[in-house]
Formats: C-alpha cells, structure tokens, sequence
C-alpha cells in the first residue's frame, strides 16, 4: 500500500491506495483501499502533527499490520527444553462465537446500566460472559467456572468473591434484564410476537432439608431431593421471553398470570395468544386469556385438552369413530373403515362449540360459561407410537412380576407398575395364603381406547384448524429449551445455598438458552445442540512460546465453517497472528475491524 496525495488550487486529497494484478493475466491496476480525507480533515487527525507525516506513518503501520497477518511465521522447538512451569499453552477460541450474540444482544450495556445503578468495582460484564460461555461450553458450578474461564484467550479479570457479590446483583436485576433483553433482541432478529407458549418445570438441589425456596414436592424425575419450579415464556420461534422461579412443592396452574402480567407489562405486548399443556390450562388460565376490547379480541388461548377428562358426552363425541374430516376436505371418514397403508400418515379431525366448563367439577351457580372450541384429531401413525411406548411398559411390568422386583408406590402415567394390580384377597373376601400379583388387562384396554387421539381447545372462533394444530404443535420447543438447559447446560442439581444465588444461577442459566437459541437461528437451524456445543468446545488454540500467535489444533468441518461464516471472522488460518487473534476479537464484540 503507499500514500497517493492528489493536489488542487486550494486542497489536496489524500489517498491509501495498493497495486493488484488484474485476473488472467490482464497486467496491474491500482485500487484505492481507504480515503482519509482532504487538507483540513488529515490535518484533524494529525492534531498538531505535520499532515503530511501523519498520513505516511498511517500507511506504514497499515503495511506493517499487513505483513504481520501474511507473512510465513517459523517456531523452533527443543526436545531436550523443558515447558515453563505453569505456563498455559491452549485456550478455548469457540466463545468468540457466543461472544458475538452476547455483544449483538446488548448485555455489556446492560451490564453497564446496572454497575452505574450499583456502584460497585469489579466488572459485572466480565463475570456475566463468562458465566454464560462457561454454562454452555463447560457446565458446572461457580467454583469451577471461575477456574474454567481461564481457558477462554481473554483472560477473567475477577476473583472468586467477585462472582459471588456479582449474583446477588444479577438476582435484584432479573426482571430488567429479562426485559432488556427481549427489547434488544428485536434489532437482532425478528420475534414473532402474537403467539407465546408456556410450560413448567423443576430442578433438583443437593441438600436433605427444605426451606422457603426449596420444596420437597413431585419431581419431573422422581427424584426425593428438595426442588425449585421454573415457569418459562417463549415465543413462536423457540425463543425465551421470560421466567419465574417458585418453591417446589406449588401447584403450577396460579405460576401463569403473574409471569404474563410482567410480560404484557414490560415487554409492551398487547395482542398474544397463549399456548399451554393440559396440566395448565385450569379455568382460572383460561379466562384471564379470554378478553376482549373494543369488541377485538386481546388476549386468546390454545390449550391441550385430555379426552380422558373430558365431560361423558364430549368424551362420547370425540370417541365416536364416525363423523371425521381430512384439511381441505369435505368427506366424511369412520375410523373404523381406516387403510392402515393408505391413511397412517393422516391427520383425521373433528370439532364442536361448547359452552360450559370442560372439566367434571362442579361449576358455581352463576358463573359465566366460557365458550370454546373444541378440535379433537386422530392419526393411525400417533396411534402405533402410543401402543408401541406401552408394549415395552407392558414388557417391564411383566419382567417386574416375574422377578418379584415391583413396589408399592404411586403410580404415574408412564410407570409400568400401573399395569400391575395386587390381590390380597379373593372376592368373596378370604384372605390369600399369598399375595396374587398379576397383568391388570383392564387398566391396559382401558387405556387403549384413547390411542391416537389428540384434542386442544381454544376461544379463538376466526382461526382455522390446520392454524390452530400447527400452533399447538410448536409447543415441543419449549420441552427443548428445557432439556437443553438440564442436559447439555446442567442446570441441575444446584448446589448453591441462598435464595438470591439460586435466582442469580436461573438467570444465568436463561441468557444461556438465549444466546444459544439465537445463535442456533443463525446458523440455520442445521444442527442439533450437541453438535454445535461440542464443535465450540472443541475449537481449541495452541499457544506457541515467545508470543507467535496462536495455532488452531481443532478439526475444520462444516459446522466450523458455518460458526465462521456468520461471525464474520476466522480462527482457523495455519496461524493467526496476536494481531489478527485482537481482531477477531474486537469483531466478535461488535467492534470496528
């Protein structure tokens, strides 16, 4: 590159401009690479120097900076020279690619809003990136993320004690962070903002002995450990919007309207449809999304419903094998005339209006009937799922009789021990010299009669029903947010003691799932989450002595080359210089190259 200074009656025009040879063998042209300004301008960013002096020392550290990135580095190594004891020789580079949701997504300035309200010294964003990188690519408690950072090339700037002040900070701002967040996202990707879908979950501490926080209470997976419920907000793109935490042994039903209260208050949303499981859809949830204004409807639901608690009557309806539709199609179908060939993949359909409480409570005299629309479905391929998942429980049950391993204990909707009845007396009321223990066949044709069917409810009357399956079949993403954040981010068990602590680890653990949900979108959607973890796990750089730069030691794939391509830098050069490793950095940071 050299200086081109072009001069006029009045001015001149300064210039960094590089020969390049044209393509085919087309001889050389010369390319302006940057305009840096007439007279006056130069003379600005000179302050005080000769411009003239100025512009060309530019040059030459542009040309040197050029040289740095492109020049063939040698490293020599000695087998009989020893490493320098505790010297670190290999640094996690897969962050930068977190890095770059996180800055895109504001948390410094979010950060930055909550040190000025605080006042305090250590440096908030610091220790909340590294929290969030660490949650993803090396899970595990704050003890250990606090050594773990240190694999990360920018190096923590925090003690142990900070991280724990820090959370109870983190705990006190949940609610402006969640906020902020969604609000800074919208200039990230577009959120699809009318349909919301809500579900509950609970995680596991290891301690023997409850307290306010800490209930003991049914386990999603059985486990006797005290428990904190999680009830979570995410949108239609698989998205968190928000979260609550609650003392484990709470019904989850009342969970719903205070987090949505907070959302529609905070988050400035007005139209919303609200989608849930049946185990949430209580009257109460219900009618709060049954409003209305100005004769416009507001707020709507879309719930599961279970044919098994449904009134006799809707439950003789939707059993009915005759009656049936195909989207789009106006012939009537009996399920019983089926081609197991012809139909496994269809999804057959049938609907009415109701307007009474769908449950077998008694309703209080007076109260007002909530009118909803019943849309009850049958598929042939969900069928042979159902009664395949129950032939293996089946299996298990008669493997536990068999051996004699069963046990007394409560019995849940996926337990082969529901299949197993015991008698300790005949009918006439003899006592059996032995317990009889047998297959309870009716419990298992009981259950058969609901094989394949699937049925939701809404208040929704301008919507059509291929719209409202499709809706409600978007509600397995948030069972992935959950998963990913128990599996792949082992958000469980939690060790942590006090309740601000435990808050400040569920909001880490949140901006965790966000970060990698959106990153997730920017990639395509192409991986699955072990795939993309493992790969930015794996993306480590060795560090050769004398600051030479920093050389990749992981494999290049296509997934490596996606992460890149959308990050707008790259780590997997032979080598990379310190130079071109800062600026890599300061890209991921949303920083000018």
């Amino acid at each position: 590159m050299k200086l081109t200074v072009t001069k006029s009656k009045n001015s001149a025009c300064f210039y960094v401009q590089k020969s390049i040879r044209k393509p085919n063998g087309g001889g050389t042209t010369t390319i302006t690479i940057e305009k840096l300004g007439n007279l006056e301008e130069v003379k600005t960013k000179a302050k005080g120097q000769d411009p003239y002096k100025w512009a060309q020392e530019y040059v030459n550290e542009l040309n040197r900076r050029e040289y740095e990135e492109q020049k063939s580095i040698l490293i020599s190594y000695s087998p009989s020279k020893l490493l320098k004891s505790g010297e670190q020789k290999a640094y996690n580079s897969g962050y930068l690619f977190l890095q770059s949701i996180y800055y895109s997504l504001g948390l410094d300035k979010i950060c930055k809003q909550i040190t000025l309200k605080h006042q305090f010294e250590y440096d908030l964003n610091d220790i909340l990136s590294k929290l969030v990188y660490t949650r993803i690519l090396y899970p595990s408690s704050k003890l250990s993320s606090n050594r773990l950072a240190s694999k990360f090339i920018e190096q923590p700037s925090f003690q142990l004690h900070d991280i724990y002040r820090a959370l109870s900070v983190l705990a006190k701002e949940s609610d402006f962070i969640q906020s902020k967040l969604y609000e800074n996202s919208l200039k990230v990707l577009n959120r699809r903002k009318d349909i919301l879908y809500y579900d509950c979950t609970n995680f596991y501490f290891e301690l023997e002995e409850a307290d306010d926080l800490r209930k003991y209470g049914k386990a999603k997976q059985h486990q006797p450990l005290p428990l904190v419920g999680m009830g979570l907000f995410m949108d239609y793109d698989g998205i968190p919007l928000a979260f609550d935490i609650y003392p484990g042994n709470k019904n989850e039903q009342p969970t719903l309207k205070p987090i949505e209260k907070r959302v529609l208050r905070d988050y400035g949303l007005e139209e919303i449809i609200v989608c849930t499981d049946a185990g949430l859809s209580s009257k109460t949830n219900r009618k709060f999304n049954d409003k209305t204004l100005g004769g416009e409807r507001i707020r709507s639901f879309i719930t599961t419903q279970s044919v098994k608690q449904l009134p006799d009557y809707l439950k003789e309806f939707a059993l009915d094998p005759s009656g049936w539709h195909l989207i789009n199609d106006d012939k009537t179908y009996n399920l019983e005339e089926l081609d197991i060939d012809a139909d496994y993949n269809k999804i057959f359909y049938k609907d009415r209006w109701v307007k009474e409480d769908l449950s077998k409570r008694k309703i209080k005299e007076g109260t007002k009937s909530l009118e909803q629309h019943l849309v009850v479905s049958f598929s042939l391929k969900y069928q042979n799922y159902q009664r395949k998942i129950r032939q293996g429980q089946i299996d298990r049950a008669k493997n536990l009789i068999t051996s004699g391993k069963y046990k007394q204990r409560p019995k849940n909707q996926n337990d082969p021990h529901r299949f197993i009845k015991r008698q300790a007396a005949t009918e006439d009321g003899e006592i059996c010299s032995e317990e009889i223990v047998y297959l309870d066949t009716a419990v298992i044709e009981n259950e058969q009669l609901y094989d394949g069917f699937y049925a939701v409810c809404t208040n929704l009357d301008d919507m059509r029903i291929d719209e409202i399956i499709k809706i409600n079949k978007k509600r397995w993403e948030i069972e992935e947010c959950f998963r990913i954040m128990k599996t792949e981010f082992k958000a469980r068990p939690v060790y942590l003691q006090t309740e601000e602590h435990i808050k400040a680890h569920f909001i880490t653990c949140f901006i965790a799932l966000f970060v990698y949900r959106i990153l997730e979108k920017k990639v395509g959607e192409k991986y699955t989450c072990e795939q993309l973890v493992d790969t930015m796990r794996d993306m480590i750089m060795a560090r050769p002595g004398d600051g030479q730069g920093y050389i990749p030691i992981y494999t290049r794939t296509e997934i490596t080359d996606t992460l890149h391509e959308h990050a707008g830098f790259r780590t997997d050069y032979e080598i990379l210089t310190d130079i071109s490793m800062k600026k890599a950095i300061r890209i991921s940071k949303g920083k000018k190259k």
